[in-house]
């Protein structure tokens, strides 16, 4: 069981989530962490040393949400194509429906910090490579299992289809037509389908 002080923190992480993946770790000022956690300065400060560790701590539990999300509908599913397709329907409609309000965290700190927070751009490397190693395990299984091609490259693959579902998340939210990331999770579904299964 979580003391009073842990879970004052957990508090103030899972309200601050929202504004800092919706704002931006530039765009999230104290007065929007007061607001979003109905505290005092004291409150954020006696559980958070300054705004990095807090950013960073909020970055952990947007991410850490996302994935589990995705693990859970991927675990529900025995074969690897049935387990790719279940992380495309995780993603269809994403940018109108994100798990936080903002779209994805992974995509919005990679954006943002770029060479300008190293500590969160090296959580954001960090979760990048996670999702890479996972999709990549997928596709090897397949492989193993003689479900998939044996010429398939599953590293070049997950690279890819990672690539086409951030680039779509992107270019959806800029352009405010959420059809874009649908149509592009559309050809991963029909890629998978055809070029993947044996």
């Amino acid at each position: 069981m979580l003391s009073k002080a842990e879970r004052t923190r957990q508090m103030i992480v899972e309200r601050a989530a929202p504004v800092f993946n919706r704002k931006g770790y530039a765009g999230t000022s104290m007065q929007d962490i007061l607001d979003a956690t109905g505290l005092a300065k004291g409150g954020i400060y006696g559980n958070f040393q300054n705004k990095d560790e807090l950013a960073a701590a909020v970055f952990d539990y947007a991410y850490r949400a996302v994935l589990a999300a995705i693990r859970a509908r991927v675990l529900s599913k025995r074969s690897a194509q049935d387990k790719l397709q279940a992380i495309f329907k995780f993603y269809h409609n994403y940018t109108v429906n994100p798990l936080f309000p903002g779209g994805c965290p992974v995509l919005n700190t990679a954006v943002e910090t770029d060479d300008q927070l190293p500590f969160l751009k090296q959580k954001a490397a960090a979760a990048m490579q996670e999702m890479l190693g996972s999709l990549q395990y997928i596709i090897r299984r397949g492989i193993d299992t003689g479900e998939f091609d044996p010429e398939l490259d599953a590293r070049q693959e997950a690279m890819l289809i990672y690539s086409i579902i951030e680039g779509g998340i992107m270019m959806s939210k800029l352009s405010d037509q959420p059809g874009i990331l649908n149509k592009l999770l559309r050809h991963l579904k029909k890629e998978v389908e055809q070029r993947f299964v044996v």
